[in-house]
């Protein structure tokens, strides 16, 4: 038996393993007998591998609930080329929040007391989307300090210009402003 028809349980169909028209001769037990012993290795040494990669994605893996009241931090999805959050980027942060745990939608899903300035969005989100705070109430940044626009954009006003210079790029002349 060929390694494709190990792997894939049928036979390969490409010209490279096609045979020559003929009669077909049969293999003699001893030898169908043992080409049955290597697949069944083969197959358990599959299924060990597998069971091991299992047990280390698990160790990993646990099981996230939130009581009613808690506080979690919101997983938002940076868009590129778009500001949202404060930061670009890299620099953006991953989690926003705190807001607080208000039910349990189903078995995975959480509904949440959202600020005024994120009504656009729904309120229930998986589990998957959320973090557990860790941070206490003291450490909560208001959401009244930032000025976000429509698009969830965040609204920022130079306060003076101290500096300037002109950079002469090829053909293109690019203004440099210190704020």
């Amino acid at each position: 038996m060929a390694p494709y028809k190990m792997l894939y349980g049928r036979k390969c169909r490409t010209p490279v393993c096609w045979r020559e028209v003929g009669q077909r001769v049969l293999a003699s037990k001893d030898v169908i007998a043992e080409m049955n012993e290597k697949i069944d290795m083969v197959r358990s040494r599959i299924k060990a591998a597998q069971d091991r990669q299992k047990s280390y994605a698990d160790r990993r893996r646990r099981p996230i609930e939130f009581q009613v009241g808690d506080y979690v931090l919101l997983k938002v999805a940076p868009s590129k080329g778009i500001i949202r959050f404060r930061k670009r980027g890299k620099l953006g942060p991953r989690n926003i929040g705190p807001f607080k745990k208000l039910a349990r939608v189903g078995a995975v899903a959480y509904q949440l007391e959202l600020p005024p300035a994120l009504d656009g969005s729904h309120n229930t989100f998986h589990v998957s989307q959320l973090r557990k705070c860790l941070a206490d109430e003291t450490a909560y940044v208001p959401m009244d300090d930032i000025e976000v626009d429509v698009k969830l954009n965040d609204v920022e006003k130079p306060v003076a210009i101290k500096d300037f210079k002109v950079n002469e790029l090829r053909n293109r002349y690019v203004r440099q402003v210190l704020v």
